[in-house]
């Protein structure tokens, strides 16, 4: 597949450095302070790998990876020109909703799937709120969130929003843990087979010896397709410990199975 290989836009990508969080608060506080373009080509530089990270969940659509990678590098350097120093948030939690919202929008302006003119103009209007929110929150707003923003109903916020997302990829990643991905292509199979009406009641089981938390967590993060932030909100805990005990419960169904 394209993006494994090692030469995107000229850039040897194995050679990449990439720069702990400390260094990348020092170089932003430097650049914000004097605005010096060589400090931001060092962010920059120490910051594509996690482009790289981002753009993997776009490939497979038909589009050149050197352009994802070009329009991804965009995005980046509108998260370090926008970042708020003042906010107690890591640069990389605001970086990639940035990142991804360019590479939405590049897909979007080529979307080859005609939608109606009012369901289009939702959308780009609850694109602008995410992206306006995104600045303010230091963080992914929730469609809750964007829906007050615009004045609308969450269900019309969502429909417009899905009207102009490209179809997903069978190799989209869903979970990768130290180098072991998950794609979709993995979920996916003859139902009918020996093993998979095996692997039914193996992960059955792996499920019901879950704590409550770690079972909801799972159910509304995969199934309903809520952010981490989401639900952190509806159950009462950080966004931290909800990362943390989705790892967990994952981890345990993969031991178990």
């Amino acid at each position: 597949m394209a993006y494994y290989k090692v030469v995107i836009s000229g850039i040897n990508t194995s050679e990449l450095t990439v720069l702990s969080e400390e260094e990348k608060m020092s170089l932003l506080r430097e650049f914000k302070a004097t605005g010096d373009k060589k400090i931001r080509d060092k962010l920059i530089t120490g910051n594509l790998r996690l482009v790289l990270s981002v753009i993997q969940r776009f490939a497979g659509r038909g589009e050149d990876i050197d352009d994802l990678f070009q329009i991804g590098v965009v995005g980046l350097i509108k998260a370090i020109n926008n970042f708020d120093l003042s906010k107690e948030v890591r640069f990389s939690t605001y970086c990639v909703p940035m990142i991804s919202g360019e590479l939405r929008r590049h897909l979007r302006d080529y979307n080859q799937i005609k939608v109606s003119r009012s369901l289009r103009d939702l959308a780009y209007k609850a694109i602008q709120a995410r992206e306006q929110l995104t600045n303010q929150l230091m963080r992914e707003p929730t469609i809750e969130e964007i829906a007050e923003e615009i004045g609308e109903e969450r269900a019309d916020v969502v429909i417009a929003l899905e009207s102009i997302s490209d179809p997903v990829s069978i190799y989209e990643p869903v979970y990768s843990d130290a180098g072991d991905t998950l794609y979709l292509a993995d979920q996916l199979g003859d139902q009918s087979s020996a093993e998979s009406w095996i692997a039914q009641f193996s992960m059955r089981d792996a499920m019901k010896a879950l704590e409550e938390r770690e079972k909801m967590i799972l159910y509304r993060r995969f199934l309903c397709g809520q952010t981490q932030m989401e639900v952190a909100k509806e159950i009462g805990i950080s966004q931290a410990q909800v990362s943390r005990l989705e790892k967990g419960a994952i981890a345990k169904i993969k031991d178990a199975i």
